[in-house]
């Protein structure tokens, strides 16, 4: 019997599913179709001018035309660990910093040095679609803790040690939440830091949103709120949100020196060092001021209350007031099962390609994070089309029976 020809690890892999979204929607407005995306989390600004200048400068100087140290140029992870202390009051150490390729490297390297086969990761659903795949691929299990919007997508210290067993070896912490949004109080993500210690639990936590946060709320580091947590933490963070940047592909762990050390040594086979140019344009971010940021946090904040009473407004939506990075994660259960332009969605995925095929509008199902019956919409898109988009969903929706 032949072989299999893709590995059963591998090919247990599934897409991206707001990638995916992402690549159709650009797709069928190449053909000609005036599509409007709500799929990708990406800012549509430009990166900040004084950032591509850095990058450009960088481009003539030979010394970032060579291999540079695996785990970054050390100017750059001793700026993120400054960085860090700035913005989070968490102090570390560079040599506790790893430069990755992007976040998404950050959360894999995450979990393949933490985790040995049948190791369990306690996972708050909604989830970003990565995370169980790069658990899955290290070997760990997801074991998924359902949230949902009554409780504001949080999950709480009981539900976490109601799901946790002796192979419980991680939780994944998310705040400010992809896709829903939330923000974690400052007491609850303290009681949760406690409750990790006292059991033992490592955290991973993710805090690219770190800046987008909106209102009264407070993204608090959890490591910050709870002290003794320091050395069974990893934080992962980047460039990508905070200062449209993408494609720029920089990312960073942050963690205890075995942990770092033993991520580098796995990035030293992988990847080597990230595109020196890049590294040259995160210094650069990391070290300026946040300006650029605040303006687009103001932009943000507009269209998140535009989006958010827009989508109220349509018949069968509930869509909870998100506090922290560019997401709403509205319910559409009441949606399903009724008739729409002669068919009868079921799931949301259904009424998602349903959206997509006869408004033009891209958004993407709940299934893709763990909670079937929702969508999530980036409203990291112009005020404009983000009314148009909107305002074509609620013209369908509206048609449903």
């Amino acid at each position: 019997m032949a072989a299999n020809r893709i590995s059963a690890r591998i090919g247990g892999i599934t897409e991206s599913a707001t990638l995916a979204v992402d690549t159709r929607a650009k797709a069928l407005k190449a053909a000609g179709r005036p599509v409007i995306g709500f799929g990708a989390g990406e800012p549509d600004f430009p990166t900040p001018e004084h950032i591509v200048q850095a990058a450009v400068e960088a481009c003539g100087q030979p010394r970032y035309h060579r291999y540079t140290p695996a785990a970054g140029l050390p100017e750059l992870r001793a700026a993120v660990a400054a960085k860090t202390l700035r913005d989070s009051g968490y102090a570390v150490q560079s040599s506790q910093v790893l430069v990755t390729n992007g976040g998404k490297q950050a959360v894999y390297e995450a979990f393949a040095t933490l985790l040995d086969p049948g190791d369990e990761v306690l996972l708050p659903s909604p989830y970003w679609t990565t995370y169980p795949e790069a658990i899955a691929l290290a070997g760990g299990v997801p074991v998924v803790v359902p949230t949902d919007e009554a409780g504001g997508y949080l999950a709480t210290v009981d539900q976490l040690e109601a799901a946790r067993t002796a192979r419980t070896k991680v939780l994944l912490f998310c705040s400010p939440s992809n896709p829903t949004g939330a923000v974690y109080p400052p007491e609850q993500v303290a009681a949760i830091g406690r409750w990790a210690v006292d059991r033992g639990v490592w955290v991973v936590t993710d805090e690219i949103y770190e800046h987008l946060v909106y209102g009264v709320a407070r993204a608090v580091s959890m490591p910050v709120a709870v002290p003794e947590l320091a050395g069974t933490c990893v934080v992962l963070n980047g460039v990508a949100k905070t200062y449209a940047m993408t494609g720029w592909r920089v990312g960073w762990l942050i963690g205890p020196a075995d942990v770092v050390t033993a991520a580098t040594n796995l990035q030293s086979h992988a990847t080597s060092n990230v595109a020196n140019v890049s590294q040259v344009a995160a210094l650069a971010a990391v070290s300026g001021e946040l300006t650029a940021v605040a303006r687009m946090r103001i932009a943000f904040d507009r269209r998140r209350q535009t989006i958010v009473r827009m989508l109220n407004e349509i018949p069968g939506l509930a869509c909870p007031e998100p506090q922290g990075a560019f997401y709403v994660y509205p319910s559409v259960r009441q949606l399903l099962g009724r008739s729409l332009r002669g068919r009868t969605p079921q799931t949301s995925a259904e009424l998602a390609e349903l959206v997509l095929e006869e408004a033009e509008v891209a958004v993407v199902p709940g299934e893709a994070f763990g909670t079937a019956g929702y969508f999530r919409l980036s409203y990291a898109l112009s005020d404009e089309d983000l009314v148009k988009g909107i305002t074509r969903l609620g013209d369908l929706l509206s048609e449903a029976r």
